[in-house]
């Protein structure tokens, strides 16, 4: 994947296809950005690359999240 010199995404960054957070960021090559969540960023992601597209995937972060509230906020 091709890193992006784009600031990195926040929680109010959406997917464009379902409106989850976005992880990936797809630069397209006529223009335009898009952005997708991590599910639908690997499903359209090989036609993107293919497409000449430059993609950002900050996709990592959600392995550093936990699943699970720390005992203080539960």
């Amino acid at each position: 994947m091709t890193t992006l010199s784009s600031p990195s995404m926040t929680a109010s960054d959406r997917c464009d296809r379902c409106g989850a957070q976005a992880y990936v960021r797809v630069q397209l090559s006529a223009g335009g950005e898009l952005l997708f969540c991590a599910h639908h960023g690997r499903e359209h992601g090989q036609a993107l690359r293919a497409a000449g597209a430059d993609i950002h995937d900050e996709s990592q972060k959600l392995a550093a999240t936990s699943s699970t509230a720390a005992p203080d906020e539960r």
